[in-house]
């Protein structure tokens, strides 16, 4: 998506077309494959070759973990600075903020913070989906992972 595009809930999520449509579908049906081809004829090598099928899914799945639960910390710091900047002196209340609610928040336009904080407090809407889903005004973010 380029950076001069319009993002909002529908189209916001990214979707890395090497990764998604390649990658990930290769490593899932070579693990099939070999845990297939090992129950047909056990034997050894059948067995390393499932191992490693196996191990070599769950590292690219590691892989693509990790970095997105760095990005969840540092979107959780940059929302609580976020909502000191928007909302002083009212640090206890966004204390109460889950990690998704705060993630959720991150594409909210500053002037509907405040009111969308309050709605995520007083439990009207509170999952991440929901909020996102709330938001009127999208602040767009290209430079996720």
């Amino acid at each position: 998506m380029s950076d001069d595009s319009v993002q909002n809930f529908a189209n916001h999520a990214r979707w890395l077309k090497p990764w998604h449509f390649f990658a990930v579908p290769v490593l899932a049906i070579n693990a099939i494959v070999s845990l297939v081809t090992l129950a047909k004829g056990p034997s050894l090598g059948t067995l390393w070759a499932s191992l490693v099928a196996i191990a070599l899914a769950v590292a690219v799945f590691c892989c693509r973990w990790m970095p997105l639960q760095v990005q969840d910390r540092v979107i959780r710091l940059e929302e609580t600075l976020r909502l000191e900047r928007l909302l002083p002196g009212r640090y206890t209340d966004f204390e109460k903020l889950t990690r998704d609610q705060l993630i959720g928040l991150r594409f909210a336009a500053d002037a509907e913070v405040p009111h969308l904080v309050d709605r995520i407090l007083s439990g009207e809407i509170t999952t991440r989906k929901d909020i996102k889903m709330a938001v009127q005004h999208w602040r767009p973010d290209h430079i996720r992972a």
